[in-house]
């Protein structure tokens, strides 16, 4: 056990929790030997989950020297193709040797093989970007500091190329990092601290989104609650005064640590000190779960580190950026798409009835307005939605049912790829709706919202979303809900153009279409 007599010394008399810890439980049923908790003073010895980390930075350091190199002799092919032989050449040619392991420099010193940003997120993308302007800058500054007459064909071409290889390359091997965390391989330990709600809701995101590497190995949770055996099926091991043990002894990689009333600054600042001397990282997860990126920031106050949460820019420039990006994006769109619309017209005409269908939906501060789609059921499908609501599938207000037979065999296969959405675009073009929100509803189903969700109603609905991205029909009413609440708190132009770039993945593999 490690020992806190120097914190108690700091802090005056120990505690009544501090004077008798329990041992952290050890599991009904062991996955696998747990190693002793380390002396005080000597490194965790016991099983890491991070083994994969160290082959996967040296792959990304050759990826990296691979498109420096790449990119430099393509610099000079482009300048001097028809003189490569030529004397002029050869500082270029020494250059594209140098040019690799100065790149790998920058990227280093830029955070860009850093372990919190690998493998999730778009920071490991910005950060190489960043060591790339850098870079040209300081090409730019050495070259007329030495006076140096560096040729501007091999600059525009080498330098930019060098970033664009780069982030190609590790946007490929970042999906094959993803691949293989959908099989449980290439995994970082977790021990999750706090109340048993949380820590159950904790859990089922880690699981459900599994490409971000988070495995929770054990629970730790407070003394009256402590009794369960498990949460979620991962094992309580102890109460919140064993977290540095228990993480010990499974070899986790991080504590996380829920938002909760026991655990106030001095308990995590004590938590800190134990945890530093096995090197396991510790996260705090706020309250505000669905708050992220550049909205929270931390402000140092009176010696307090205040968390800061900045208002959602619901109104304004970035909103007038978004909807005219929406508008010339989804009028290209239709131009391009005009002859696809023409042959699935065809389609569906061929079946009976219009092609088009019509329906009222509610958009923003909810205002009705008449959404357009193919039509993918039969005629008059509304009139036998009240036959079939006994077999609705959904956990929600929505209705839906996997096999329904209102739905016509072309329909079938428009929903599988979502092509039944693309007359959406009229409304894009409008004004009425956008390329990235959340889904457009019925009136009747707001009829039934609840107070915080119609939170959705804020902002325009949209053709495709984080629910079209992450599992489409197949996510319960409650998913649905928050990851449209996530979008709505975070929303950004980056944003929509990930989520954009996610749904062509998603509409190819057609899964939870129906």
């Amino acid at each position: 056990m490690v020992t806190t007599s120097g914190v108690d010394t700091i802090q005056g008399k120990p505690s009544a929790q501090q004077k008798k810890r329990p041992e952290p439980r050890r599991p009904h049923r062991e996955a696998r030997p747990f190693a002793p908790a380390p002396r005080q003073g000597e490194p965790n010895t016991g099983p890491r989950s991070e083994t994969w980390l160290r082959p996967y930075v040296i792959g990304l350091v050759v990826l990296d020297l691979a498109a420096a190199f790449a990119a430099a002799l393509a610099g000079t092919g482009v300048r001097f193709h028809g003189s490569l032989l030529a004397d002029t050449t050869v500082p270029y040619l020494l250059l594209s040797l140098i040019l690799p392991p100065v790149w790998v420099a920058f990227v280093r010193l830029g955070g860009g093989y850093e372990r919190r940003f690998l493998g999730i997120g778009t920071e490991e993308y910005r950060r190489v970007a960043v060591s790339g302007a850098v870079l040209a800058a300081t090409v730019a500054i050495g070259a007329y500091a030495v006076k140096f007459d560096l040729a501007r064909g091999y600059v525009l071409v080498a330098l930019p190329l060098i970033v664009l290889l780069s982030l190609g390359l590790r946007y490929a091997r970042r999906k094959a990092l993803h691949r293989r965390r959908r099989f449980g391989a290439c995994m970082s330990g977790v021990v999750v601290v706090g109340h048993g709600v949380a820590a159950s809701d904790l859990i089922r995101r880690f699981r459900d989104e599994s490409h971000h590497g988070m495995r929770v190995v054990g629970v730790c949770l407070p003394e009256r609650e402590a009794p369960r055996a498990e949460v979620e099926g991962c094992p309580v091991l102890g109460t919140f005064a064993d977290a540095a043990d228990v993480a010990a002894l499974t070899g986790a990689d991080t504590v996380a640590v829920l938002a909760c009333p026991e655990m106030d600054g001095v308990e995590l600042r004590r938590l800190a000190w134990r945890l530093e001397k096995t090197g396991t990282d510790l996260t705090v997860a706020s309250a505000l779960m669905e708050v992220a990126g550049p909205r929270t920031t931390i402000r140092p106050v009176a010696g307090l580190p205040l968390l800061h949460v900045e208002h959602p820019e619901l109104v304004g420039a970035r909103r007038l950026v978004k909807g005219a990006f929406d508008r010339c994006a989804a009028a290209l769109a239709l131009i391009l798409l005009s002859p696809l619309f023409l042959v699935l017209c065809a389609l569906i005409r061929a079946e009976g009835g219009p092609a088009l269908f019509r329906q009222t939906r509610v958009g923003r501060g909810g205002i009705e307005f008449t959404v357009y789609k193919f039509r993918t059921m039969v005629v008059g499908a509304e009139t036998l939605k009240t036959v079939l609501q006994s077999h609705n599938e959904h956990d929600g207000v929505l209705f839906k049912m996997r096999r329904d037979p209102r739905v016509t065999p072309v329909g079938a296969w428009l929903r599988r790829y979502s092509l039944d959405e693309l007359p959406q675009l009229v409304n894009v073009v409008r004004g009425e709706m956008s390329l990235v929100g959340p889904r457009p509803p019925l009136p009747e189903e707001v009829a039934q919202y609840g107070h915080d969700v119609r939170r959705r109603l804020v902002v325009q609905p949209g053709m495709t979303g984080l629910w079209q991205v992450s599992g489409r029909s197949d996510l319960s009413w409650e998913e649905s809900v928050r990851l449209d609440l996530r979008y709505v708190e975070n929303w950004s132009l980056t944003l929509d153009i990930q989520i954009l770039w996610k749904t062509w993945s998603a509409v190819i593999r057609g899964a939870g279409a129906y």
